[in-house]
């Protein structure tokens, strides 16, 4: 089958690779439709390059139809229509159990002391081969797979269900907005987009977006979010407190995590962590890594005393320096983590089926390219080209570049 694999720091290509089989009862094999590149998946390309090997198969937001089946995969049938959570979990388990599914202790990679493995992440994470191909091996397939309806829908009103969703649903809930309450989301890529939308869905009375991408802002204002510009601004909590009455949200949603601008130190050492070779890149960043926490800090500054931060984007370091005493003064609650995708399917399931889409699920993808043209979808999100905010990838669409092996290198682009 044809995938898009990491190949070295910045550099991806599609490749033919062997076709996943079944390996253990509980399997199943999903003949792709549909797979998006992630924000997370941008982390490989220049961050955790340390923790992923030359042909590993990326990608962990993924839908389609299921082709083959274990003999203990329940009421998994072939033909189902199905979204793969990017979180691959057992449902019995002690953590699964209470809802923390990102946590399962059937699928803990406990080499790593990491929790749940992931789809296409990396050694940390299980070295699961990913989704960003024709066809995917799913563990786990007796509780994993959420069934969607065949109803002819694209698959943008189902596939955000692997991540984007569940992952927003959960910075809002665990952002502990008061009815009618302001929250604040920084970083309006497509995370920061639904979260944003989700808070507004679920009573925030006032959501604030801010970023740096016009088109972000564009996407953002059509979904009734008051935006700001951060380039436009002297300080960003000083005009946030104005906004609020001077004290600031009542929830903050860090969509970032540790690729945000304005760290100019930590973007430098991340760029030499790349540069070494995995195992000492791979120790310097256990015993010594640390992130760039701009948005954290904003975050931290926006957040009213007494409010509440959510952290939904992602963050690897080891030795991050974290403002203790400004923290514990505003008396601010922390929550963060990976997504519990199960746990939220009941409350977002029938928000994607209805007609009337109040989340705006059809109003995020912009880009939808070829499997084959992957490399370039990568570049495209990486430098927000094009207007760019979110990528599928079809794999049954011809690429223009001829299906031949290929591969980019990307550099970073900020501001």
């Amino acid at each position: 089958m044809r995938a898009l694999t990491w190949q070295g720091t910045e550099k991806v290509a599609v490749a033919t690779v062997p076709d996943p089989t079944i390996k253990a009862p509980n399997d199943a094999v999903v003949r792709v439709t549909s797979t998006a590149i992630c924000g997370s998946d941008l982390h490989l390309y220049s961050v955790l390059g340390m923790y992923i090997d030359p042909g590993d198969v990326l990608g962990h937001e993924t839908m389609g139809v299921v082709e083959e089946v274990g003999s203990a995969t329940g009421d998994l049938a072939v033909g189902d229509r199905v979204v793969v959570p990017f979180t691959i979990s057992c449902g019995s388990c002690w953590m699964c159990g209470r809802g923390l599914q990102s946590q399962c202790e059937t699928t803990q990679v406990r080499s790593q002391d990491k929790g749940a493995a992931l789809f296409g992440y990396t050694r940390l994470y299980g070295q699961v081969p990913g989704g960003q191909a024709q066809y995917l091996r799913v563990p786990q397939a007796q509780y994993g797979p959420i069934v969607v309806p065949d109803d002819g829908a694209p698959d943008e009103r189902y596939l955000y269900l692997s991540d984007v969703l569940p992952t927003a649903w959960q910075a809002v809930e665990y952002a502990a907005v008061p009815p009618g309450g302001t929250v604040v989301v920084i970083g309006l890529g497509p995370i920061g987009q639904m979260a944003a939308r989700v808070a507004l869905h679920r009573g925030a009375g006032l959501v604030i977006g801010v970023d740096l991408v016009p088109e972000r802002l564009a996407m953002a204002e059509r979904h009734g979010v008051e935006t700001l510009d951060a380039s436009t601004v002297d300080d960003v909590g000083a005009t946030i407190r104005e906004l609020t009455g001077g004290r600031g949200g009542d929830s903050v949603i860090d969509a970032v995590g540790m690729e945000a601008h304005g760290s100019p130190v930590a973007e430098a050492a991340h760029k030499v962590m790349g540069l070494l070779p995995d195992r000492v890149a791979g120790a310097l960043n256990e015993r010594a890594g640390a992130d760039r926490l701009a948005a954290l800090g904003t975050a931290i500054d926006v957040v009213r005393r007494g409010g509440t931060i959510s952290i939904s984007g992602v963050y690897g370091g080891s030795k991050d320096p974290l403002p203790m005493l400004q923290l514990f003064d505003k008396q601010v609650t922390l929550r963060m983590g990976q997504a519990n995708v199960r746990r939220w399917v009941d409350d977002l399931l029938p928000l994607v089926q209805d007609d009337s889409d109040p989340l705006g699920v059809l109003d995020l993808r912009t880009h939808r390219l070829p499997l084959e043209d992957a490399p370039a979808g990568y570049d495209l999100f990486q430098r927000k080209a094009d207007g760019c905010i979110k990528v599928v990838l079809d794999p049954s669409l011809p690429s223009a570049a001829g299906g031949t092996d290929q591969s980019t290198e990307t550099k970073e682009e900020h501001g």
